[in-house]
């Protein structure tokens, strides 16, 4: 006899018992996204369970938080909606009032789990509208095409030998068209069991490679999850390295910046005991070393004049300790910027001046010719600025410095006038050009 099916929108489809769908689905052949509603209702359903009502294999599962629950127990969970009737129901009766509650807009996955689940006759068409894992659909798919035609091949043959049977026992024993049917019903018999014999392996074939994508499913699940808490786990350590290396940083940052203080107080104590020691020995430095005195008083011993053309050389000069500028103001004056009247030259060189010697430490002296001219204090300590008195020129005032300072000192005289540079040098002044200044300067 022919199997009637019970529900289906195909009426080729064959019979199926009540714990599977018109095609054999279980919950692992459904597309993942439909897999994932019904995995995730399931474990709604089982938080609202009764122990009793618990299926054996999900009592461990049912412990998980609900967070936990659909993550961790989907294989058990989809085990129990394949195997246990009583679960499945009680899940089809989650998904009866999701699908109760929504609207026509209702989410495709939603409304394939809720046909699958509820076996209702769109379920082929909801299910197939759902795009299915590239790797395990294409050859699932075909496999089952196949047994559904193997089937309904073997339905049409067993409708054939029924009938032939049929109109065998209808008809007189012995008759010619009566051994047509017997041979024609034997033929039937072959196909029918080469077609029963096919369906059987290909349906056997298809289980085994099922099983081993379900397999190999819960290997990668379980493998996702180990990779998974390593990767937490590695985050966290990191965590804890940038938290210790950041009260390290902290830690060390304190220690450098209480020793740097410690120095500073200790070179600023030094400092102070060096300055005091030189005012109380009223010690102005530049004094003779013990081997140029030796050589002064050696027959013949001459002091060769130094004089320089460079601003460089000049630089080096008044960055030797205690060393003494002394400059004829006007002629450098006049040198470098002329067309200024005279109060605007006086002041413009005494700036220059003032910054040079707060960046050398040099002392600086600046002569003019002329005598009760008011002018500005100097803008800093260490620059001194005269005029010549009455009838006398500044060129005798730069002479008369030059032979008050000690014999050793550095002194260094700016100016273009040659018997002023003459005179100088043979006292032990060193000399420039007005020009060397002016470069230096600017």
């Amino acid at each position: 006899m022919t199997q009637t099916p019970s529900r289906s929108a195909d009426p080729d489809e064959p019979h199926v018992s009540p714990s599977t769908t018109p095609d054999g689905l279980s919950v692992a052949d459904l597309p993942a996204p439909v897999r994932s509603v019904v995995v995730r209702w399931a474990a709604d359903t089982l938080g609202q369970l009764l122990p009793a009502q618990t299926p054996n294999q999900l009592l461990r599962v049912a412990r998980f938080t609900p967070a936990k629950r659909a993550r961790l127990g989907a294989p058990a969970l989809a085990g129990a909606i394949d195997s246990d009737a009583g679960f499945r129901a009680a899940v089809a009766e989650r998904a009866r009032s999701s699908r109760s509650s929504a609207d026509e807009r209702q989410d495709p996955a939603e409304a394939a789990a809720a046909a699958f689940l509820l076996r209702l006759p769109d379920e082929e068409r909801l299910l197939a509208g759902i795009p299915r894992e590239p790797e395990v659909a294409d050859e699932t798919v075909e496999l089952r095409r196949t047994v559904r035609r193997l089937r309904r091949e073997l339905e049409r043959t067993a409708a054939e030998r029924d009938q032939a049977k049929a109109q065998i026992l209808a008809r007189p024993e012995g008759s010619e068209e009566a051994d047509k049917l017997r041979r024609r019903l034997r033929e039937q018999g072959t196909r029918l069991r080469q077609a029963e014999l096919a369906a059987t392996e290909t349906t056997e074939r298809v289980e085994s490679e099922l099983g081993s994508l379900r397999a190999e499913n819960i290997r990668l699940a379980a493998e996702v999850r180990n990779w998974q808490d390593r990767a937490r786990s590695a985050t966290e350590r990191a965590d804890r390295a940038q938290e210790t290396l950041g009260r390290l940083r902290e830690q060390t940052g304190q220690h450098k910046a209480t020793a740097d203080r410690r120095l500073d107080l200790l070179l600023s104590t030094v400092e102070g005991a060096v300055s005091g020691l030189r005012r109380e020995w009223d010690l102005i430095g530049g004094g003779s070393d013990p081997a140029d005195l030796v050589a002064g008083r050696l027959p013949g011993a001459v002091t060769a004049p130094e004089s320089t053309a460079e601003p460089a050389r000049l630089a080096s000069w008044l960055a030797l300790p205690a060393a003494h500028l002394i400059v004829d103001g006007y002629n450098v004056t006049k040198t470098g910027y002329p067309d200024l009247t005279l109060a605007q030259q006086r002041d413009r060189l005494v700036r220059q001046l003032a910054a040079l010697s707060a960046r050398t430490a040099a002392e600086v002296t600046i002569v003019f010719d002329g005598a009760a001219v008011a002018v500005p204090a100097p803008p800093g300590r260490g620059i001194r600025v005269l005029f010549s008195p009455p009838g006398v020129i500044a060129d005798d005032v730069i002479r008369d410095l030059v032979a008050a300072e000690p014999l050793g000192r550095v002194v260094v005289v700016v100016s273009s006038d040659r018997e002023v540079a003459d005179g100088v040098r043979r006292r032990g002044a060193r000399t420039a050009a007005s020009t060397v200044l002016l470069a230096l300067l600017a």
